[in-house]
């Protein structure tokens, strides 16, 4: 496909592999992100790249002037840390979201792909299909809910197209790894190769399905461009294989070449137990297929890191509430 689409949160590890996907499938990329959660060299040369915060409309209007497609990937995914940061957290989901879709009615964008995620469906009965009610009980899933509503709404009433893709537990090269409130697999492996061994929050047994990241790019692809796919909200990524956190930390360890004996802390608040969700959907529409394994995934990830080389934690996001229930990994940055 050619034409002009923008990204949002272009810099960071999911918004950095699309641009890749649609400037070699030809697209005039551009792209905006605030630096808080991505890293600036990951993002592509020939992107038109610009340092603002999605909230920030008058900053960055002008590059949505000719935009066709808009992907909207930033936001502060933090939904352990939303507990205790609800009010970054909203204003970085979803007023963030509904600045982007302000701008984009008013420049005319055809369509809008919004990236939401897993947290949307709370705690419900595993596997989550698109057609459950959400039901979200973190401060981030409920702004990445009322996002979708959003969504909704002002696409419908002022004539874009849209599509909710539905993303969980995304893991590959360019994720951001000294941050140490999300991205479980980068803060292991960051950890590891710093000679020391994975936090487990709980026992380990929570139940997950990782996502590598160019598997979950071609579905992103997909429901930007495909002319018969619209107003929709879709799955992506696998629902082959669920591993444990404990099992996890174990893989990261074997590729690593360490021993596993990881550090056991106290259960995080709301932390869901056991969330995969259903790709049938997206295997329908848009042709989904899981091409890369979690132990070829994490493979890729140590090997970049490994590259990079292992950078502190940056304790960079305020703790909005500090009480007995926050984890002391936090307030006394022991990550």
């Amino acid at each position: 496909m050619s034409g002009s689409v923008l990204i949002t949160g272009v810099a960071g590890f999911l918004g950095s592999h699309l641009a890749d996907a649609l400037l070699a499938g030809g697209s005039a990329v551009r792209g905006i992100d605030n630096l808080s959660g991505g890293y600036k060299d990951n993002v592509p040369d020939g992107v038109e790249f610009r340092d603002v915060d999605c909230r920030s409309i008058s900053e960055y209007s002008d590059l949505l002037d000719g935009v066709d497609t808009v992907y909207h990937c930033a936001a502060a995914a933090y939904e352990g840390l939303s507990v205790f940061a609800p009010y970054h957290v909203d204003q970085h989901t979803c007023s963030a979201t509904v600045a982007v879709l302000s701008a984009s009615a008013q420049a005319g964008v055809r369509r809008f792909v919004h990236c939401s995620s897993m947290s949307r469906y709370g705690d419900g009965v595993p596997p989550f299909h698109e057609d459950m009610t959400p039901e979200p009980v973190t401060p981030y899933g409920i702004a990445k809910y009322a996002a979708e509503l959003m969504v909704r709404s002002i696409c419908g009433t002022h004539g874009m197209e849209f599509n909710i893709a539905v993303p969980h537990n995304i893991i590959g090269p360019r994720q951001r790894y000294d941050d140490p409130y999300r991205n479980v697999a980068a803060i292991m492996i960051n950890r590891m190769l710093q000679g020391k061994q994975p936090v487990i929050y709980g026992d380990g047994s929570q139940v997950r399905c990782f996502s590598f990241v160019a598997d979950v790019v071609s579905c992103l692809v997909a429901l930007g461009e495909d002319p018969s796919v619209q107003g929709e909200v879709v799955n992506v990524g696998p629902d082959e294989n669920p591993v444990t956190v404990l099992h996890l930390a174990e893989t990261i360890a074997e590729a690593l070449g360490m021993e596993c004996d990881p550090v056991f802390v106290p259960a995080r608040p709301l932390e869901v137990h056991h969330a995969t969700c259903s790709s049938d959907k997206a295997r329908r529409l848009l042709g989904y297929e899981t091409r890369t394994s979690l132990r070829d995934g994490i493979a890729d990830m140590v090997e970049w890191m490994r590259a990079r080389g292992p950078r502190p934690f940056e304790y960079d996001i305020e703790l909005e509430i500090v009480s007995a229930i926050t984890p002391s990994t936090w307030t006394a940055k022991l990550i």
